[in-house]
């Protein structure tokens, strides 16, 4: 049986690879810029884990913890299993199959009406011959290797498992998308806790200081220096506050819970957290280039199941082409069981067929069409995801110069509506003044200082939309630079 062992080795090596489709360049009209259009700010560095860039090293131990347990990130991760297996299935035709077979067989037969021929005293002369009846029984073992192969002449199966292969580097490229994206989710909930509770905060500040002015006002309406209506307005004011307040804890607890949730906890809105919300000292860099969104998971992943659908194509067009398969077996084959080892007994076929496809309803070149019609999705695809990748990072860049702006604005109207509360505070104390300036100027300086609060945390939610559109940070991948 060496023969065997010899064709099935040359048959291996015969077996064209396949790999996964090249990337495809200038497959889209669309005019890119070398760099963006909203204007830039000054240079800076960031670390390749831009969440690093915040230095909360809590934050970091969360997105730790949400990594590992966060259990949409693992359906990502299980996809990307699956489609490793699926590839492997859609590339194993390539190679020779191989199956390893025994039989064995014990048969017994009678011959009716045979004339048989007794000895004298009327048993049978022949052996198997009872009750009248002649028999015959016999045993049969076998033992083969079988194997089977598609010459794949025309690329059908390569292109198959090339297509494979890109929906394999696509889902990967989800994966890492899918961090990202709960990186993202994970820093934005964080801040938005730490947001909420130093707006609870606030609200309790602002609370205890109007409980405060109240005490002031009750015991001059109660001593006749003012009237009722101040006396009213400062306890609707104090009601206000406290509705407030409620609200704030609302909002902190159930923030707190998706929060949990995210990071795959029970949300018990008990995550212990502290802190104050990072201050952004780093400037996005001028002449930051367009090339970067290249890096972007869902361009890569839009990208590969594009280049898929082109190698569907070529293996949809293969298909009008003949098959030529070999089928080979040998082995032995004797009525003892200790002569299946013996070459002496040994036996073999080979068989070889072509089929050439002549008439099936229009199914063959119709899942042509189909391809091509696939093909023209994923091209649209690509193009529909590239266009929404410039808007976002457009837009993210934007954001960030309208919103420095404002927190600046925000931050002068907080320190000029605190100094008007204190000194509207004191003349009324004084009686310089009357309640309903107080009362004004009250309201004005906490709106300021929560409001300062939102704008802060909507900066970082900023950058870290703009660290999503660019796929990562600022850093100049070498691939990039190279370009």
């Amino acid at each position: 049986m060496k023969w065997f062992f010899y064709l099935a080795a040359v048959l291996m090596l015969l077996t064209a690879c396949a790999s996964a489709p090249k990337q495809q360049d200038g497959a889209l009209e669309i005019e890119v810029p070398e760099s963006w259009s909203a204007i830039t700010m000054d240079s800076g560095d960031t670390d390749t884990l831009w969440w690093k860039g915040f230095q909360d090293d809590k934050l970091e131990a969360v997105l730790s913890e949400a990594f590992d347990n966060n259990y949409n990130l693992q359906i990502a991760g299980a996809n990307v299993r699956a489609a490793f297996a699926q590839a492997k299935i859609s590339g194993a035709d390539l190679y020779p199959q191989l199956s390893l077979s025994g039989d064995g067989s014990r048969r017994k037969q009678n011959f009716i009406g045979l004339p048989i021929t007794s000895s004298n005293d009327g048993a049978p002369s022949l052996p198997g011959f009872n009750d009248g009846v002649l028999t015959s029984t016999s045993t049969a073992y076998g033992i083969s290797i079988n194997l089977s192969w598609e010459l794949d002449l025309w690329g059908r199966i390569r292109n198959q498992k090339s297509a494979a292969l890109a929906e394999v580097q696509a889902v990967t490229a989800d994966y890492r998308g899918a961090q990202l994206s709960l990186a993202a989710q994970v820093c934005k909930a964080w801040f938005a806790a730490v947001e909420a509770k130093r707006q609870v905060e606030l609200a309790q500040a602002t609370v205890d200081n109007l409980e405060t002015s109240n005490n002031q006002v009750r015991r001059r309406y109660e001593s006749g220096v003012t009237g009722s209506l101040d006396y009213r307005l400062s306890l609707s004011n104090l009601a206000q506050s406290r509705a407030i307040l409620n609200l704030r804890k609302s909002v902190y607890d159930n923030t707190l819970r998706q929060l949990e949730i995210l990071i795959g906890r029970y949300p018990s809105a008990t995550l212990d957290h502290a802190g104050d919300l990072p201050v952004i000292t780093e400037s996005v860099p001028a002449g930051l280039p367009a090339v970067l969104i290249s890096r972007r998971p869902d361009l890569v992943a839009a990208e590969r199941r594009l280049a898929g659908s082109y190698a569907n194509i070529k293996s949809a067009k293969a298909a009008l082409y003949p098959r030529l398969s070999l089928t080979a077996s040998g082995g032995t084959s004797s009525n003892q069981l200790s002569d299946l080892v013996d070459g002496d007994f040994s036996v073999w076929s080979v068989v070889g067929n072509i089929l050439q496809p002549l008439f099936q309803g229009g199914r063959l070149r119709a899942n042509v069409d189909l391809s091509k019609a696939r093909a023209d999705i994923a091209l649209a695809q690509y193009g529909l995801a590239a266009l929404n990748a410039f808007a976002e990072v457009e837009s993210a860049l934007s954001n960030e110069q309208f919103l420095s702006q404002r927190q600046a604005n925000l931050e002068d109207a907080t320190e000029q509506s605190l100094a008007a509360r204190n000194l509207a505070e004191d003349q009324y104390a004084r009686g310089l003044t009357d309640f309903i300036t107080m009362l004004e100027s009250q309201r004005s300086a906490y709106e300021s200082e929560s409001n300062l609060l939102a704008v802060r945390r909507e900066r970082l939610d900023a950058r870290i939309d703009l660290y999503l559109a660019l796929g990562g940070g600022f850093e100049y991948p070498a691939d990039v630079e190279n370009e």
